[in-house]
């Protein structure tokens, strides 16, 4: 085989894709409580941000770009309501202090004092693996979204 790949066969790898029926099903019921627990917190902070997208991600609990765009995981919905407000939280206040210096913890503070035990139960809850999809689709139950709003 030559440094161009000739000769080489390829391997054919099926792609895989966040848009599961699962997500799907689930996205607007998770934005409905980001939007609603936005407006709770934004109360605190009168902040305004660009756009809010529902994401099926890995990694990450939310982001929030340079742009004012917020980005949250419909995966907020299986977990604590508290801590998917630490979560909720965090990228709002990404809109004033776009780093984790000390004025952004401080922010943060001010609407959530237990904030630091509240990410403290998020890191072991992720590190539990209770949240593998196949967990959530069998194990946890989804509020209805007129539940949700009032909390």
């Amino acid at each position: 085989m030559s440094k161009f790949g000739i000769g080489r066969r390829r391997v054919n790898r099926k792609r895989t894709t966040s848009v599961t029926p699962h997500f799907v099903a689930h996205k607007e019921m998770a934005r409905e409580l980001v939007l609603a627990r936005l407006g709770h917190f934004n109360q605190f902070y009168d902040v305004s941000w660009n756009r809010v997208a529902i994401r099926n991600t890995r990694t990450s609990w939310g982001s929030c770009s340079a742009l004012g765009n917020l980005n949250f995981n419909y995966k907020l919905l299986f977990i604590p309501r508290d801590l998917a407000d630490y979560v909720i939280a965090h990228e709002l206040c990404h809109l004033q202090e776009f780093n984790h210096g000390p004025r952004f913890w401080a922010l943060l503070a001010q609407v959530m004092p237990d904030y630091n035990e509240r990410r403290t139960a998020l890191r072991a809850l992720e590190q539990s693996r209770e949240l593998t999809d196949h967990a959530i689709r069998s194990r946890y139950y989804v509020q209805p979204v007129q539940q949700i709003e009032r909390y």
